[in-house]
């Protein structure tokens, strides 16, 4: 067997959570979460994902459009019930301040729910402040030293696309490694870990048990991970087609990078469900970055996370063996 060959292929995915794993299956959606030394609480999270309302987001291309909108939206929502459950069990010991004692008081939940809206809207600014408006302004800089780039052209926008798509991915290697020195920060890449050696066994059609799950690998070619850097890696190319100053006006080339990418995920999900289902030497060509990518995201877990990882993973595997999309390795 290669590195990524096992006995079957399963469509059962997941993330991990503070503290927790969720696993998602064609039929169910499960969060399990320690909550104490021998108790592990699971919770099924009921949502509406876009697939069921439509044909069209079965369709290719737009359901990896899909896919993220419905990877986010219950990202959120199983984030936010272990990060309760962690809570209750004392997992997060943190004292509240005296201000946030009083808002608790006046506003309760409603704050709350209101804080958590503003804080996203903030993060989704600042990711687009720093990977669409961040590269191409340093990228112009350039032009103070060269001013071929300037004057736009073919290979203007070849090194431009190059530069910035190399730029990306240094920022983004750079958020994970700084923020992967966080105590809860690893212990959150351990179950990662954690998560996949599950998912491995299973697929490797080996029993459940902790031992098991800890012998596998952590790495996985259709991980999170591996999904941003090929979708960065396709803007590289997507960024050829767009001029180094759409309508005379540099600023714009991100407005149009932003507006193209629905475009960028949905490749992106395509070639990571190519590499899931495939192992030759063009799959593991493309999912080599993603792969080594997780040797920052995803850390040895500990006996205690891997049995989250089990409870997790057998409450969404179906009777009916629907999450199979193929037996045997493919080539």
């Amino acid at each position: 067997m290669s590195k990524t060959e096992t006995k079957k292929i399963t469509s059962i995915g997941g993330s991990a959570l503070i503290e927790g794993i969720m696993m998602r299956g064609p039929k169910k959606t499960t969060v399990a979460v320690r909550t104490g030394e021998d108790s592990i609480y699971t919770e099924d999270i009921e949502m509406t994902f876009l697939s069921s309302k439509a044909k069209i987001w079965k369709v290719p291309f737009f359901r990896g459009v899909a896919g993220m909108i419905d990877s986010m939206r219950l990202s959120y929502k199983s984030l936010m019930l272990s990060a309760d459950k962690a809570m209750e069990a004392g997992e997060i010991e943190e004292e509240p301040s005296k201000f946030e004692k009083w808002i608790d008081e006046k506003l309760g939940d409603k704050f709350m729910k209101v804080l958590m809206v503003f804080s996203t809207l903030i993060g989704v600014a600042v990711a687009v402040l720093l990977f669409f408006f961040l590269p191409t302004w340093i990228f112009n800089l350039f032009g103070i030293w060269i001013p071929a780039i300037n004057k736009g052209g073919e290979a203007v926008r070849f090194w431009q696309s190059v530069i910035e798509g190399l730029l990306k991915i240094v920022i983004f290697i750079s958020y994970i490694l700084i923020v992967s020195q966080m105590p809860d920060m690893k212990r959150v890449f351990q179950y990662h870990g954690a998560e996949h050696k599950a998912i491995f066994c299973y697929e490797n059609e080996l029993p459940l048990t902790v031992e098991n799950v800890k012998k596998q690998r952590r790495f996985h070619p259709r991980c999170g991970t591996s999904f941003i850097l090929l979708s960065l890696l396709v803007g590289i190319i997507i960024g050829l087609f767009i001029p180094h100053a759409p309508f005379g006006v540099a600023a714009l080339r991100p407005v149009f990078k932003i507006l193209l990418l629905p475009l960028t995920i949905a490749l992106g999900y395509e070639l990571i469900k190519f590499c899931g289902k495939h192992d030759n030497a063009f799959t593991r060509i493309i999912a080599a970055p993603g792969l080594w990518a997780q040797r920052i995201t995803t850390k040895e877990p500990a006996e205690d996370m891997c049995e989250v990882a089990i409870t997790a993973i057998e409450a969404v595997i179906p009777d009916d063996g629907s999450d199979i999309i193929q037996n045997g390795c493919c080539n």
